[in-house]
């Protein structure tokens, strides 16, 4: 926790009395005076912070009896059971929590100390929270803390380190936590486009709907000694059994009630009808019923004015944060602007890049062709040369041929006998003769085509020679070369013309706000998406679940599902009957 100390000047030379205060990401440290009172510390912790809804919050700490207590703001800081003897500490926490998180919660730092609270609340298992519905609000907090998904930067791995999910989850399935990170990383990665604030408005609105959320249990008896529990909260009181403080067995709600009091044991709350009967239990230690008055006179209070018209310190606070957040929409608006440029220019680089390579390519595969060619020139000339070689041979041998005819018919000896065999000479001579003709006539031929096969590879090699140089010596940035791109760029608005920007969106206000308007209607179809979505993860993630490691919670509220049962349809049901049959069903259990 980031360290800040602040003190607390005082006139004259009193005493000074350190004190350190906790608050959910700093710690704050302080110096007071006797005389300092509770609400003059809290309000300094409040400025420190820069926190304007402090109505929410108290400051908590251990008095010197061991009893969790809310410091009183109108009692002095010393008077109140704290230790002297070191440094005072306080916890600054949500003493009371709103019913619906986004129509109350006004400023960011208000909803940031409200999320990390809650999130450490369900890691503690303060708040129960089904495994499915953990998942979901581990990615949310996921995109809390690291901001939009990026796939260039995500890691396998990198979530190992967080505190993500309740032990109680980890430990009721065969999952490895490689394969939990996993499907935090596929809700995270959905959410992309979220920013860090709508990430933990996101996670408040899906933890407002736990059984648990913002409920402040104490055990009590009935008349009958039945041990049960009481459970505080925004909307009024809910009393449970002992082993379930999911579904409250009966509820008074805040406008049904009128005075609450207590003297010893005794807890006594008095219905708005006179004609109905109190409400009344017992708390086993007397000390106990102080921290549950205050409670539920905090809570009836917040109640009562939430169904007022807003001050002028909270109108003004709406108009401030309307405004700050059509700030953070434009300013959104011109980052998404400009990072679609940035990778609209990444585009036309890789493009040109790409282009680039394939001519670098071609040219390559030109060359390649350019040298074949000049190889098979090179074997055609010289098989040339062999054939004008084989054909001179065999026209000297021709000629040889008929010399030998011509001397054999003037050297015919006299007798029929020689005659008739020179004759068969001279005939088998001229078949000779005529073959080697033949065959001679043949190769001049084949010659003769080479010729013209040589004189075709001379024009291929001297055109491959002009593309080579059309390609090693063109103009690469003429405008002919690629007409649609040198378009595209010249059309491209420059990034740092923050005047037509500011033009570009000053008309937009007005829409802007329509769109604030939406949101509230938007959010019932967010919702119907979302009971989709925890529905497929819960079908996903149940095949590996091991059924005898569940807590009782778990069991309670897989029963309630299969009722089709949820926090609001209970606390319906709870409340149906009149106040005299409820405080009777009570006084039964």
């Amino acid at each position: 926790m980031p360290k800040m100390t602040m003190t607390k000047t005082s006139k004259g030379n009193a005493k000074q009395f350190p004190v350190k205060v906790f608050t959910m990401d700093a710690e704050l440290e302080f110096k007071i005076e006797p005389k300092t009172t509770g609400k003059e510390l809290f309000d300094l912790v409040g400025r420190t912070i820069g926190l304007r809804e402090t109505w929410y919050f108290g400051l908590q700490y251990v008095d010197s009896k061991g009893y969790v207590a809310w410091l009183k703001l109108d009692k002095k800081v010393l008077d109140q059971g704290v230790s002297k003897e070191s440094q005072i500490q306080f916890t600054f926490l949500a003493k009371f929590y709103p019913e619906d998180v986004m129509e109350e919660l006004v400023q960011e730092i208000t909803q940031h100390l409200f999320f990390l609270q809650v999130k450490q609340s369900i890691l503690n298992m303060d708040i129960y929270c089904p495994p499915e519905a953990s998942v979901l609000l581990a990615a949310f907090a996921v995109q809390a803390k690291y901001g939009d998904y990026d796939q260039t930067t995500y890691q396998p791995g990198m979530l190992a380190s967080d505190d993500l999910l309740p032990q109680r989850v980890l430990d009721q399935y065969q999952m490895t936590p490689a394969m939990w990170e996993e499907k935090i990383q596929f809700w995270y990665a959905k959410r992309r486009g979220m920013t860090s604030d709508e990430a933990e408005m996101e996670y408040l609105k899906i933890a407002q709907d736990l059984e648990m959320y913002g409920v402040n249990y104490f055990q009590i008896k009935n008349k009958k000694n039945t041990d049960l529990w009481i459970g505080v909260d925004a909307r009024g009181i809910g009393v449970y059994d002992r082993d379930n403080r999911l579904s409250p067995k009966v509820a008074f709600p805040w406008s049904e009630i009128k005075n609450i009091s207590f003297k010893d044991k005794k807890f006594t709350i008095k219905n708005v009808s006179k004609k109905d009967p109190d409400f009344v239990f017992y708390a086993p230690k007397p000390r106990i019923n102080e921290l549950i008055l205050e409670l539920c006179v905090g809570n009836h209070e917040l109640f009562m004015r939430r169904r007022k018209p807003d001050s002028m310190e909270i109108q003004q606070m709406k108009a401030q944060a309307a405004d700050e957040k059509a700030r953070k929409q434009m300013d959104r608006s011109r980052l998404a602007k400009e990072k679609q440029l940035r990778e609209e220019a990444q585009r036309e680089k890789e493009e040109l890049e790409r282009r680039l390579f394939a001519m670098q390519e071609e040219t390559r595969q030109t060359q390649e062709a350019l040298m074949r060619s000049e190889e098979t020139a090179e074997l055609l000339h010289e098989k040339m040369t062999v054939l004008d070689e084989e054909a001179r041979l065999l026209t000297q041998k021709a000629a040889e041929a008929e010399a030998e005819v011509q001397r054999i018919k003037l050297t015919a000896i006299k007798t029929e006998e020689e005659r008739m065999y020179l004759e068969q000479r001279a005939r088998d001579a001229e078949i000779i003769a005529t073959a080697v003709i033949e065959d001679s006539e043949r190769r001049a031929t084949e010659a003769e085509q080479l010729r013209e096969e040589l004189k075709r590879a001379q024009m291929a090699e001297k055109a491959a020679k002009r593309r080579l140089m059309e390609i090693t010596q063109g103009d690469y940035t003429s405008p002919f070369m690629f007409p649609s791109l040198t378009s595209e760029l010249n059309s491209m608005p420059h990034f740092g013309n923050a005047g037509n920007f500011l033009e570009l969106y000053s008309g937009n206000i007005d829409q802007l706000n329509m769109e604030m308007e939406k949101e509230k209607r938007e959010y019932i179809s967010t919702s119907k998406t979302l009971e989709d979505q925890l529905k497929e993860l819960r079908t996903e993630i149940e095949v590996l679940k091991v059924s005898e490691k569940s807590s009782t919670l778990d069991r309670i509220h897989d029963e309630s599902i299969q009722r089709g049962d949820s926090k609001y349809s209970t606390l319906r049901k709870v409340t149906a009957n009149s106040a005299k049959s409820r405080v009777a069903f009570f006084e039964e259990l």
